[in-house]
């Protein structure tokens, strides 16, 4: 059984790039919303995706993104738009216009949460589930939290989903076996500060993966 894909999320210099394609991510995500500790401008991302192998998935994360900043994550060589705070529709969208794949990411406290988010992918090519932000909290995900998996087992969405929110080298490879997602997303659970990738954490959750 081959291990199930994962994501490094809101990398941003070349040396966690380098680590989290030599450690075999399916997908590297750049963080292009300016309030994340993780940000970084399409210009500053460029030289970064420009390392990374053809086969390996270049993420923008986006939240309620314009056109204009859509194309200039298109122009530096991202392969993956992830959406959030996005309709069926501007999925629907964007897909369409670009060609390319779309993930919706939606946040869950309750199993209300997970039809909605279900609901709400339309034509996502991937539904990842984070867990709800705190009602102040001033990003929709990556704050390190993770939602209560058990709902999954009572309410699993018809989709291909993935599974994001809290997970660490920790608790990656139980997330992996109690709820087999199509694919595991960390950002803050690879970190050694706010916004900092340890290469050593990236290794780390890899092996743990791979151990699932």
């Amino acid at each position: 059984m081959s291990a199930v894909p994962f994501k490094i999320c809101g990398l941003t210099t070349p040396a966690t790039v380098d680590a989290s394609v030599a450690a075999g991510a399916a997908h590297l995500g750049f963080n292009l919303f300016p309030p994340s500790p993780r940000f970084i401008a399409p210009a500053a991302a460029a030289p970064l995706i420009a390392r990374v192998p053809p086969c390996v998935g270049r993420v923008a994360v986006l939240v309620e993104p314009d056109d204009a900043l859509v194309t200039a994550a298109l122009a530096v060589g991202i392969t993956i738009l992830q959406l959030h705070g996005a309709s069926a529709a501007r999925v629907a969208e964007l897909r369409a216009r670009h060609a390319v794949p779309v993930w919706l990411a939606a946040g869950v406290k309750t199993r209300a949460d997970i039809m909605a988010a279900e609901k709400a992918a339309g034509p996502a090519d991937l539904l990842l589930l984070d867990a709800k932000a705190p009602n102040d909290a001033p990003l929709p995900g990556g704050n390190g939290l993770a939602f209560d998996w058990r709902l999954l087992a009572e309410t699993r969405p018809q989709r291909r989903f993935g599974l994001a929110g809290g997970l660490t080298p920790d608790n990656v490879a139980a997330a992996i076996r109690g709820v087999a997602p199509a694919l595991v997303d960390v950002a803050s659970g690879v970190e050694e500060g706010a916004g900092v990738k340890s290469v050593e954490k990236i290794w780390a959750f890899a092996r743990e993966v791979r151990a699932a």
